[in-house]
């Protein structure tokens, strides 16, 4: 399987050290620069990604050509667009993406979108976690990840954590 990955997946799977549960379920993972960029600013400027390195086992490309009709949204970062440019191009199975917009403009392309919280069910459905609720926890509490009530009780129902 290869997905590509936008940001905000696994910056805050790293913050929470989860970042080989992406090798693990999804095999060959893509970054385009821009967000291999938009990571380590992060993690230079933002005291919460402080000093956070960007996966070795996620390869760094380039999409040949930017999309021209997700560059004229002004809804998409430069991250997002090329994240899903390199998609279409490559023929990803997936894209990594929490961001509405992007997810969004995902589906208008016909890619199959995987948030955070879609990793961590897809970890626990593969037992390669022992359970999604600690790690939510983690995410709101030390990422300031917001997370919706009536969402993390889907995840946590579909997680068998909660009937």
């Amino acid at each position: 399987m290869t997905v590509v990955t936008d940001t905000s997946v696994v910056l805050n799977l790293c913050l929470i050290g989860q970042q080989e549960l992406l090798r693990l379920l999804y095999g060959r993972i893509l970054a385009p620069t821009m967000v291999v960029v938009e990571f380590q600013r992060l993690a230079a400027e933002d005291a919460r990604f402080q000093g956070l390195a960007f996966p070795h086992f996620i390869e760094k490309a380039a999409p040949l050509q930017l999309l021209p009709a997700l560059t004229a949204s002004s809804r998409l970062d430069a991250g997002e667009v090329a994240a899903l440019s390199l998609a279409v191009e490559r023929q990803a199975d997936a894209v990594l993406m929490d961001e509405q917009a992007g997810r969004a403009a995902a589906s208008s392309l016909g890619l199959r979108t995987i948030g955070l919280l879609g990793v961590l069910r897809d970890a626990k459905e593969q037992s390669l976690i022992p359970a999604v609720a600690p790690l939510l926890d983690r995410l709101e509490q030390e990422a300031h990840f917001w997370i919706s009530p009536s969402l993390r009780n889907i995840v946590l129902k579909a997680s068998g954590e909660i009937s």
